[in-house]
């Protein structure tokens, strides 16, 4: 609104859908993402101006969204084509951090891929740092074990299930909370049940510095984790490459002025208007359907 503290006008309002429907056309070269994960969402108005009126409309994709506990109005969503996707169940999973203290529900999504494989999805945005990382941490730990007791009931009665993990974690693939959820490299089947493993620890990101900038510092605060079975292909789908990528197209990308090299193009520069995208990058992961299984 432009009585707001950060003065939208309508132009403003167009071109952020805009500059969302470029970077998810760009992101895998104009194939459209058949899923796609959403942190910071104000109302489902904003996603149905996306899906429904630009070019995405011809992708026929639905959403899934509902108004979060937090009173900022920064929900997580996810949108995805209804012709290569049915989701089945979708569940709303509340993360308790404090008394008086609202922040995003994790979104858990159980559905079908081309009509074949089951895959569950989770959307997540843990507590932020604000007020320092140390003290901020219990609460995204909350969260992790909040997540953590969803996929030991979803293994418990599905030990192998195909599971993709995403969002913004506010913390790093090494920091406890994370830690908590993942492990890396190759398992024992006994162990590959009910594992899951981070594709954006630092290694697996080949040439990519990180998804935000702080004080001159990268960070990967957006991640990707998988479960062990779909990480090997173990049941009808197995990541492509064996990762996941921070898509950082140049046009997300500015010289920074107070730091070296580069830093994310933001839509706001505090309470200034910087008609850029995100101060946030992108990642995405490729999933391929194995044809014997």
């Amino acid at each position: 609104m432009p009585d707001s503290s950060r003065f939208w006008t309508y132009d403003r309002f167009w071109k952020k859908i805009v500059r969302i429907y470029q970077v998810l056309s760009a992101a895998d070269e104009w194939d459209m993402p058949v899923i796609a994960g959403f942190c910071e969402v104000e109302n489902r108005g904003v996603l149905e101006k996306l899906v429904y009126e630009t070019p995405l409309e011809k992708y026929n994709y639905r959403i899934i969204h509902r108004d979060s506990p937090d009173p900022r109005g920064i929900d997580v969503a996810l949108i995805y084509r209804k012709d290569m996707f049915r989701p089945d169940t979708s569940e709303w999973i509340n993360v308790p951090v404090g008394e008086g203290y609202g922040t995003r529900e994790i979104l858990k999504v159980t559905g079908r891929l081309w009509e074949e494989v089951q895959v569950t999805i989770y959307i997540n945005h843990w507590p932020s740092r604000s007020g320092g990382a140390l003290s901020s941490e219990p609460k995204r730990i909350m969260a992790a074990s909040v997540l953590k007791a969803s996929l030991d009931e979803l293994f418990a009665e599905e030990p192998g299930a195909n599971v993709i993990i995403m969002g913004d974690f506010n913390d790093e693939p090494g920091d406890v909370s994370l830690k908590s959820l993942s492990i890396t490299g190759n398992n024992p089947d006994s162990v590959c049940q009910t594992a899951i493993i981070n594709l954006s620890e630092p290694h697996e990101m080949a040439n990519q510095s990180g998804t935000i900038k702080y004080g001159g510092v990268w960070s990967i605060f957006d991640q990707v984790l998988v479960s062990c079975s779909l990480f090997n292909g173990k049941n009808g789908l197995k990541v492509a490459g064996n990762k996941a990528e921070i898509f950082a197209a140049p046009f997300l990308l500015e010289p920074d002025p107070s730091y070296s090299g580069m830093r994310p193009r933001r839509t706001y520069l505090g309470p200034n208007y910087h008609d850029g995208f995100s101060d946030h990058l992108p990642v995405s992961v490729v999933v391929e359907l194995q044809e014997h299984y």
